[in-house]
Formats: C-alpha cells, structure tokens, sequence
C-alpha cells in the first residue's frame, strides 16, 4: 500500500497568530505599567486577555478561559476601586 500525498500544513493558523498577537499585547501592558501610562496599560491588559480567552475557545480548553475570565475580573475589580 502507499502513502496519499499529504496537503502540506498551513505555515502558521489562526490560533497561532491571535495566541502571538495576545503575547505581544500583553508584554506591552507590561511595559505600560512600568512606565506608569495609566490606564492605558489596563486597556492593553483587556485585550491581552480577551485574545487570550479566544484562544481558550479555540483550543476547548477550559483552564485557559477560566484563568483569563478570574484576570479579567480581578483586573476591572481593582481598576473600578481605583477610580
């Protein structure tokens, strides 16, 4: 029996590029902090983890979506009490 030829993989996916996208928005909230430009780090810091739950989604992994909705609520609690 042979082997079908097999499709070649897509070079990068889709969750690939929003899981990269995540990364980066969220070292930039990092080092928003670090310069004290608020709040502009706390919004950085939304995106990151809205992206980041979406990669939840995509991959169907719960620990992921659970850890980033906490990040989200503990964030906006703070942010909120803050102001």
């Amino acid at each position: 029996m042979t082997d079908m030829p097999q499709a070649p993989e897509p070079r990068t996916s889709r969750v690939d590029f929003v899981k990269w996208i995540a990364t980066v928005v969220q070292l930039v909230g990092y080092g928003l902090t670090g310069m004290g430009l608020e709040p502009w780090n706390i919004f950085a810091f939304f995106i990151g983890i809205g992206l980041w739950f979406a990669v939840g989604v995509m991959w169907q992994d719960r620990a992921i979506m659970v850890v980033h909705v906490g990040a989200f609520v503990s964030l906006l609690a703070g942010y909120l009490s803050a102001n």
